[in-house]
C-alpha cells in the first residue's frame, strides 16, 4: 500500500513558540491530506546555531520543552508521526546535540537522531556529535534519518541501505544548490526515497522535495505555509527497475555473496597486471 508523507519548508526563527505554532499549523494541514508522517528542517524548533541562535545561553530551553510537548500532543490527536528538528540540550557544559525527534502517532518520542558528522564550525563551537543511525518502521515502510552536511559522507547512506531503509529523511539548512544534485544521486545509488526538507530562507537554493529511488523528482514544496504531500509506492511501475531489480542486486553485491566464488582469481593472466 502507498504511504503518504508531508515535507515542509517553513521559515526559521529564533522564537521556539513561533516555530512550534508554525509546525502545528503544518501538521494540521498534512493531516487533512491523509499524511501519516511529516518532517521538519534541521533545528526548526529551537532555531539553528549560527543562524537564529547567537549562543546557547540565549535559548529558552523551558519554552523549547513546552513546545515539544505541545507538538507531541498534537501528533497523538492527529494520528500523525512527526520528525522534528531541534537542538537537544545535554548536561552543561556539554554543547547540545543537533537532533531530529521521532514522535509517534501516539504522541511519544520513540527515538531521536543526533547528527553524527557535524560541520567544522558546528563541532568546534556549537554541537556535540551523535554516534548511531536511527531507523523506525511505519505502516510497512522503514525510515532513516540523516542531516544536512552528512550528505557528503556517502557511507552513511550505504549504511541505511544495509539497514533496509525505504525512505531517508534528510532535513537541512543548506549553503549551496549542489546539495539537491547530491541527494538525487544518493537516492538513485541506494534505491530508496529521499525526503529533502529545507527552510524558507534557502528556497533560492532549492525547494524541499521528495526524490524517488531512481533519482527522479516526485514533487517540490510550493509555499512555506503548505507542506508537500508525496507518496511512497513500491508498486509504482516507473520504479520497477530501481526497486525490483537494482535494489536487491546491489544489496547482494554489497554483501559480496554473488562474488565469493569468483575470488581470489588464480589465473596467471589475472595475476600479471602488466601483461598484454
Amino acid at each position: 500500500m502507498p504511504l503518504r508523507i508531508a515535507i515542509t519548508q517553513p521559515p526559521a526563527t529564533s522564537n521556539p513558540q513561533e516555530n512550534g505554532r508554525v509546525a502545528r499549523q503544518l501538521m494540521r494541514k498534512a493531516a487533512t491530506q491523509n499524511a501519516r508522517l511529516i518532517v521538519f528542517p534541521e533545528g526548526h524548533l529551537s532555531g539553528y546555531a549560527k543562524e537564529q541562535v547567537p549562543g546557547w545561553d540565549d535559548v529558552n530551553w523551558a519554552l523549547v520543552r513546552d513546545e515539544l510537548k505541545l507538538t507531541c500532543e498534537l501528533s497523538r490527536e492527529l494520528g500523525l508521526w512527526t520528525v522534528l528538528g531541534s537542538a537537544h540540550r545535554l548536561t552543561p557544559p556539554r554543547w547540545p546535540h543537533n537532533s531530529m525527534y521521532v514522535i509517534s502517532d501516539q504522541g511519544r518520542i520513540v527515538d531521536r537522531y543526533d547528527k553524527r558528522f557535524c560541520s567544522n564550525t558546528e563541532v568546534s563551537h556549537w554541537y556535540t556529535p551523535g554516534s548511531q543511525p536511527t531507523v523506525f518502521d511505519l505502516d510497512g515502510y522503514r525510515f532513516g534519518v540523516a542531516t544536512c552536511v552528512e550528505i557528503n559522507f556517502p557511507h552513511l547512506f550505504s549504511e541505511y541501505a544495509d539497514l533496509g531503509v525505504d525512505c531517508l529523511l534528510l532535513p537541512t539548512y543548506p549553503v549551496d544548490s549542489i546539495f539537491r544534485t547530491k541527494a538525487a544521486a544518493l537516492a538513485a545509488i541506494n534505491t530508496y526515497w529521499i525526503a529533502v526538507c529545507s527552510v524558507a530562507q534557502r528556497r533560492d537554493l532549492f525547494a524541499s522535495e521528495l526524490i524517488a529511488p531512481d533519482g527522479s523528482s516526485l514533487g517540490t514544496t510550493e509555499h512555506e505555509r503548505l507542506p508537500l504531500i508525496g507518496e511512497l509506492d513500491r508498486d509504482d511501475p516507473a520504479l520497477t527497475g530501481a526497486l525490483q531489480y537494482a535494489r536487491p542486486w546491489r544489496a547482494r553485491a554489497r554483501e559480496t555473496a554473488i562474488y565469493n566464488h569468483h575470488i581470489p582469481v588464480d589465473d596467471p593472466r589475472s595475476l600479471d597486471r602488466t601483461s598484454l
